[in-house]
């Protein structure tokens, strides 16, 4: 696996540029090492994360807003505050019905983010 180093120590939101990664939503990489990564996603309502698997664990807070998610098959509505935990390799993706933020913790690093 190559190796993309770490981020600086302290990240300044303001400092940090947003990058669109489909139609209403765009993200921001936080901080990261090779083990983990925090990435900051916004949606407009309507904004659509596919769906999608990958070899990472996640966990992702509802920052605001309102998302119909699934995982593995079940879709649950999430609101501020709620939380959820997708597995490796599991069939997720979410549609934002409220606009909202999102915070992703992946292990290790989502490479395909950093290129």
């Amino acid at each position: 696996m190559k190796s993309f180093g770490t981020s600086k120590e302290f990240l300044l939101t303001k400092d940090i540029p947003w990058e669109t990664v489909g139609e209403g939503v765009k993200r921001k990489i936080m901080g990261y090492d090779d083990s983990i990564m925090l990435v900051h996603v916004a949606f407009e309502k309507g904004g659509i994360g596919p769906m999608h698997q990958h070899h990472h664990s996640q966990v992702t807070h509802v920052v605001s807003g309102s998302f119909d998610v699934t995982i593995d098959g079940k879709t649950q509505t999430l609101k501020t505050g709620d939380n959820f935990y997708i597995p490796t390799n599991v069939l997720h993706g979410a549609i934002c019905t409220e606009a909202g933020e999102l915070i992703d913790v992946f292990s290790p690093i989502r490479e395909d983010f950093m290129e």
